[in-house]
């Protein structure tokens, strides 16, 4: 979701890379403490509780994104969740491809329509269709 944060997400499966964003949701969470993220990202207390217990529920890209946003020494949230988005599209022009060859290629119940609109920011995109995105795009770049 950070740009030179993830560089190994090619050689991740979605699920371990779903599982490196977590981590890093948790060391925000951790540093800012409990009660601010909860107050000023607007999550659910109990899904950030989760993610501190190891579980990984279900988020959003711009949830977590604005969950990494209430540390102050990163970006704010809405740059955060552009730059997610822009290392999907830029993945996909690198990499040479299309949202068609996309979804066939992640094997998913996600038709090419949806991958645009969510990569696009003109629907959520859960972390974990996300994390599948990004971890076959740069699978691909190589």
């Amino acid at each position: 979701m950070l740009r030179g944060l993830f560089d190994s997400a090619g050689d991740l499966s979605s699920a371990k890379l779903r599982g490196t964003y977590d981590d890093r949701l948790v060391e925000t969470i951790e540093a800012v403490g409990l009660d601010r993220v909860a107050s000023q990202a607007g999550v659910d207390r109990d899904r950030l509780t989760a993610l501190i217990d190891g579980q990984s529920p279900d988020l959003t890209l711009a949830e977590a994104a604005t969950i990494l946003g209430t540390d102050e020494e990163l970006p704010d949230a809405e740059t955060i969740e552009a730059e997610a988005r822009d290392i999907l599209l830029m993945g996909m022009s690198v990499a040479v491809l299309d949202v068609e060859t996309l979804a066939a290629g992640v094997q998913d119940d996600l038709t090419p329509k949806e991958i645009q609109q969510k990569a696009e920011g003109r629907h959520p995109l859960p972390l974990d269709e996300y994390a599948l995105l990004h971890s076959y795009i740069e699978g691909k770049k190589r």
